[in-house]
């Protein structure tokens, strides 16, 4: 018997609490930011300071060699900064490639946060211990793992959520769909949060979805959508924060869209200009989040040329350190190649390492001999 030979139908989940508002919640600039803590907004700015700088900086080392590509966040350091902070110690992230200024703000090291953008190893940092996942340059893998690993944490009765972050051109991949349903049947602790910033490298929004907005596509699975002002820090961090609760007290997951924008190219191989013009950029920049934030807190008589001097100087102290230990020649083992591959070898993998052991030795030997 199915469905459709009931007497009677009904909808498993009523559709209307799911759906989102139709339009992003904000609260830089309102009435209800009065009621917001100084020590957070404080250190909201302290942390978009930083990571702007950190962006120029990466983008400044991958012009002078030292990184193999960067695909930089200026614009969306708001969700980058929320994202991270809406999470407690034991609970995961899940990044992009575009992430790793939350990846930082969650506590890695800025350096082993490029280390994979640098071309010298797998990751650069262990997971375990940050709670970071790798990197993931393959659009929409990780949402997967994160619900597996969310699934996994409850099954366990450890309190655990995972966040998982993935770009407006991730939703368009089968991965997305698979991870938000099997995280809405589960009704596992994890909440899904994408970056709209307007394109898939060059292909617009309007090309990828006639959804009315992307967090429309959560009421399809059977869970709440949330749509935010991506560049309004508070109000990321406000939705991230209370999403998060509801996963961590069994209310399953949460599909939150930030409607964002990328105000530099792709990556530094891109030319933005192909596909977009000046006129729209310009005009996000006028919505700047570190702009957006210091004028709230300027209404609130919290922005003084001390806060702004500390902030810059804790940046420029990071950019210092990172561009120093950047430009020192990493010491490589190219047999770590095969390192982490699989728990065991495969035949195939030992027959790979074997012919390369080989060449190096012979290098080493003709070195010798010279």
């Amino acid at each position: 018997m199915t469905v459709l030979d009931q007497p009677v139908w009904h909808p498993r989940t009523e559709p209307a609490p799911l759906l989102p508002d139709a339009e992003p919640y904000r609260l830089l600039g309102t009435p209800a930011a009065r009621a917001l803590d100084p020590g957070l907004l404080t250190g909201l700015y302290g942390q978009l300071v930083r990571g702007r700088r950190y962006n120029r900086q990466a983008t400044a080392l991958t012009k002078q060699g030292r990184l193999a590509v960067y695909p930089s966040s200026v614009g969306q350091e708001a969700c980058q900064i929320g994202a991270a902070l809406a999470l407690r110690p034991q609970d995961w992230l899940f990044p992009s490639y575009r992430d790793t200024l939350a990846v930082i703000a969650r506590g890695v090291d800025p350096v082993q946060a490029l280390t994979l953008l640098r071309g010298d190893w797998h990751s650069g940092y262990d997971s375990r211990e940050c709670h970071v996942a790798p990197l993931s340059t393959p659009l929409a893998t990780q949402l997967p793992h994160a619900v597996g690993l969310a699934h996994a944490a409850r099954l366990k009765g450890d309190d655990v959520v995972a966040l998982a972050m993935v770009g407006d051109g991730g939703t368009s991949e089968g991965d997305f769909h698979e991870a938000l349903n099997f995280a809405a049947v589960w009704r596992a602790p994890v909440v899904f949060f994408v970056q709209n910033n307007g394109f898939a490298i060059s292909v617009p929004l309007a090309k990828q979805t006639a959804a009315p907005s992307l967090a429309h596509k959560a009421v399809g699975y059977g869970m709440p959508g949330r749509l935010v002002d991506g560049n309004d820090a508070a109000a990321v961090h406000a939705v991230l924060t209370e999403a998060v609760g509801r996963a961590r007290g069994g209310g399953g997951p949460t599909l939150v869209e930030a409607v964002t924008y990328r105000i530099d190219a792709h990556t530094n191989a891109d030319d933005a200009t192909r596909y977009r013009d000046d006129a729209e950029v310009e005009t996000w920049r006028e919505h700047d989040p570190i702009a957006l934030l210091e004028r709230e807190l300027r209404a609130r008589g919290l922005l003084d040329e001390t806060l702004i001097s500390a902030a810059e100087d804790e940046a420029e102290r990071m950019a210092a350190d990172l561009r120093d230990r950047m430009n020192e020649e990493a010491a490589l083992d190219p047999m770590e190649l095969f390192t982490h591959v699989y728990a065991e070898p495969t035949p195939q993998l030992r027959e790979q390492a074997a012919m390369l052991r080989a060449e190096l030795d012979a290098e080493r030997d003709a070195g010798a001999g010279a």
